[in-house]
């Protein structure tokens, strides 16, 4: 039986696309990706429930549309709209390792430590701010909050396994 603690999400199912069982899905990674993934898991009626993709295609920026095995019409494709869409958190962790920082979505470093070029800690990763271009970790310091860009070039390290995330900093920045 698949757990909460194995699994992290990587987005969430709209609703259905046409009567033949397509669903359109918001992916927090990108759609090539999910043909790594052993299967697609949800939670129905508060068991987790692994699915398998049959087919995927992109429909837009931000849509992907779904072929989910055993899915064959809209009224079943209704039953996974607005549910989160979560993978097995080893294979999730498997991917980022290979595939460095690109696609993992952001809510995968909620409560990493970030730590400086001198190994000091920064403080912890509690949320993030998305609603601009300039992308914020949300750090809490010693009480404060600090809000640090997302900058790939400021990311040296990223540590899945101990859940740390090394970076360069500027100068003053963690005085402001």
């Amino acid at each position: 039986m698949i757990t909460h603690d194995q699994v992290i999400s990587i987005g969430h199912y709209n609703k259905p696309h046409g009567v033949g069982g397509e669903i359109s899905a918001s992916l927090d990674v990108e759609p090539d990706v999910l043909q790594r993934f052993s299967c697609l898991i949800s939670d129905i009626d508060g068991i987790l429930v692994p699915f398998f993709i049959d087919e995927w295609r992109s429909r837009g920026p931000g849509a992907t549309l779904l072929t989910i095995d055993g899915v064959h019409s809209d009224v079943q494709a209704a039953t996974l709209a607005n549910k989160d869409i979560m993978v097995l958190r080893t294979e999730f962790l498997e991917l980022s390792e290979q595939d460095q920082y690109d696609g993992l979505p952001l809510d995968f470093f909620i409560g990493f430590t970030v730590i400086d070029d001198n190994g000091h800690d920064v403080g912890r990763i509690v949320d993030y701010d998305d609603s601009t271009d300039n992308v914020l970790f949300i750090v809490e310091r010693d009480g404060d909050t600090l809000r640090l860009p997302v900058v790939d070039d400021w990311i040296t390290d990223i540590d899945s396994e101990h859940r740390t995330i090394a970076m360069t900093l500027p100068d003053g920045l963690l005085d402001l």
